[in-house]
């Protein structure tokens, strides 16, 4: 072990911080992420709420898959059944958003809690090919429910918090960042407990972990509940920002491209899903950048989604090959480097 990054206990070990200089510089960002909406623009604004509300759904989907094992291409469905919960909630029921959140996210639960039962018998691609054929299940409900309004889908009005309409990216932004930050906080607690070490045990070697006394069936249910949970949250903070469900809203495209977030970002990782969802973010923008400057005019951007989709194929084979513990990883060896300066071991 390098001496550098050596634990003299278990409690530091298990520290959510492991030292004052980082302690200080998640402070550092918690002041900047308050400032950042009174200096930012409405586009940059639109961007950070985008990337916050990915992060959570890509939290859900690590704790499943990077730190449970459980391989899901669901996560799209089980936003859409949170954003549907909560765009109902609201247009009929006007409760507080909040409430509505998390009610949204208790309604994915139970919806993961029923595609997970067969996670018991089927593991890996067959897991995969089953939990797209519940996105299917689910897609074709909302197509033709007449509570979901069917393919129109429906309009959501903006949430409200104590009265005050949340109406504008500025005033969404204090709703999705705090929510999201309180979602990474639970998350990164969790796999401090004996619940997070029994999904780690799984993903390392289930019929071990069985062995040893976890039950698989009721843990591999509960993590695909509080992946749901995450996913449906994250869903009704995306009908509140965008402010219509349909269901072409949450695409098979959409589960490949948090898979392709928390590969690239890293698995089994809080900081890859947080640098996972923003990179992958911010690649389509990156793109349009790109196809802006070329010489193809006001048209170049009908190509823009096809090369994004080829860009997240490209980016998740050569992560895995080259960096299979992806920027997670990376950022870990910058900060190993700055922290053991100027020794090499």
């Amino acid at each position: 072990m390098r001496i550098g990054t050596a634990k003299q206990s278990y409690a530091a070990d298990q520290a959510l911080f492991d030292s004052a200089t980082q302690r200080t510089w998640v402070l550092v960002l918690v002041l900047a992420l308050i400032a950042f909406p009174f200096v930012a623009d409405p586009y940059w604004l639109y961007l950070a709420c985008l990337v916050a509300i990915n992060i959570a759904s890509a939290t859900g989907l690590n704790i499943l898959t990077g730190y449970t094992g459980l391989v899901s291409l669901g996560q799209a469905a089980f936003m859409g059944i949170g954003a549907y919960t909560v765009a109902v909630l609201e247009q009929r029921l006007g409760t507080p958003a909040i409430l509505n959140l998390l009610i949204g996210g208790t309604v994915a639960m139970l919806g993961g809690v029923l595609v997970g039962i067969p996670s018991l018998r089927v593991k890996g691609l067959y897991l995969a090919i089953a939990t797209i054929a519940a996105s299917f299940i689910v897609h074709f409900l909302f197509a033709n429910l007449g509570v979901t309004g069917g393919t129109a889908g429906l309009s959501v009005p903006p949430a409200k918090i104590f009265g005050v309409a949340l109406d504008t990216s500025f005033r969404i932004y204090w709703l999705v960042v705090p929510v999201t930050a309180l979602m990474l906080l639970g998350a990164a607690n969790l796999f401090r407990t004996r619940i997070g070490r029994a999904f780690i045990a799984i993903r390392d070697r289930d019929i071990s972990a069985e062995v040893l006394g976890i039950p698989l069936l009721r843990y591999k249910l509960l993590s695909f509940a509080l992946s749901s949970f995450y996913a449906g949250v994250a869903g009704g903070l995306w009908a509140y920002f965008f402010r219509v469900v349909t269901p072409e809203s949450f695409p098979l495209q959409m589960s490949i491209f948090f898979l392709a977030a928390i590969i690239v970002g890293g698995m089994g990782t809080i900081l890859g899903a947080i640098l996972g969802a923003t990179f992958m973010t911010m690649v389509p923008e990156f793109l349009k950048l790109v196809v802006g400057w070329t010489s193809l005019g006001a048209d170049s951007l009908q190509y823009v989604a096809p090369i994004r989709i080829i860009v997240f194929g490209v980016l998740i084979v050569g992560f895995l090959v080259f960096e299979p513990h992806g920027l997670a990883e990376m950022w870990r060896r910058v900060r190993r480097f700055f922290h053991l300066w100027p020794f090499k071991h």
